[in-house]
């Protein structure tokens, strides 16, 4: 038996309640939150208690995207973890290979673009986010509860997609024009153009476009903007035959990833070490401005 069959990359509220329930569907919430330290020093932690106390969608595990999918020994925070250590944390929460999964997080759907990217990288596509999160499932007065949601460990095979990732040394070869690739970068304007950010080097990879991942969502509703916009977002860089997405982290790239994938872009690979590792080199070279 298999889960109920995902019409794209992003489904609607409507459709996960119509399908809430079904064999053979699990729904994630990946959620991580923001905080300061009392020095103002900005961080982040697992959304885990929140989904416990403040409520999750119905029968919804939790997704720790910093513990449990990501390498927590590597220099760069949210690095992707092995075939392995993926398949494992997937198995551990009642999925296999006939599983459909639905994502979702509190925020404006970065974090689960990330996990939805993570399966996808993992030779797994039955997977799709839930637009507007679950902002939008409360704001339409949805079902919710509170607690832990017991799971049946299942096991799931991964199979690696390793065209999906780039590496410093797949950037260094567009900036010297030995590959092509469009490179375009998820952080917010302010980041970009180097006025604001919290890196030792601020601005952006030489050669690069902007299209933050917080332009890609209708603010009021939660959800992704109209297609037509979203390809307006990204410019001339669409019509690049390969795309190299990345950010600080590796997160808001992943919805960047997203909407190119619903757009129809076949050829979207993400520098999963992104800014916070291009900046760490003082040989690399950063811009700044618009």
């Amino acid at each position: 038996m298999t889960g109920p069959a995902l019409p794209s990359p992003v489904v609607s509220t409507q459709w996960l309640a119509d399908y809430l329930g079904s064999d053979d569907l699990v729904v994630l919430d990946a959620t991580v939150l923001p905080f300061a330290s009392p020095a103002g020093k900005p961080g982040l932690l697992s959304g885990h208690e929140q989904y416990l106390v403040s409520g999750h969608i119905p029968t919804a595990g939790f997704a720790d995207l910093i513990e449990e999918f990501s390498d927590t020994e590597a220099r760069v925070p949210f690095t992707h973890q092995t075939a392995e250590a993926f398949a494992s944390a997937v198995g551990a929460l009642g999925i296999d290979n006939d599983t459909t999964v639905v994502v979702y997080d509190s925020a404006i759907g970065q974090w689960a673009a990330r996990l939805w990217w993570l399966f996808r990288t993992f030779g797994y596509d039955r997977v799709a986010v839930l637009d507007g999160g679950y902002k939008k499932w409360t704001q339409e007065a949805r079902d919710t509860e509170v607690g832990f949601a017991e799971v049946t460990p299942r096991t799931f095979v991964a199979a690696e997609r390793p065209e999906l990732w780039a590496t410093k040394a797949d950037v260094e070869d567009v900036l010297a024009g030995k590959t092509s690739a469009a490179l375009v970068c998820a952080v917010p304007p302010k980041e970009f153009s180097g006025e604001e950010g919290s890196r030792t080097r601020r601005g952006h990879i030489p050669g690069s476009s902007s299209t933050p991942a917080g332009a890609l969502v209708d603010r009021d509703a939660n959800t992704l903007r109209p297609e037509p916009e979203l390809r307006t977002a990204f410019g001339p860089a669409f019509d690049q035959e390969r795309i190299i997405t990345y950010c600080g982290m590796g997160i808001a790239a992943s919805a960047d990833a997203l909407a190119l994938t619903l757009l129809g872009h076949r050829n979207v690979a993400l520098y999963d070490g992104s800014l916070a590792e291009w900046v760490a080199d003082q040989s690399a070279p950063v811009a700044v401005g618009a």
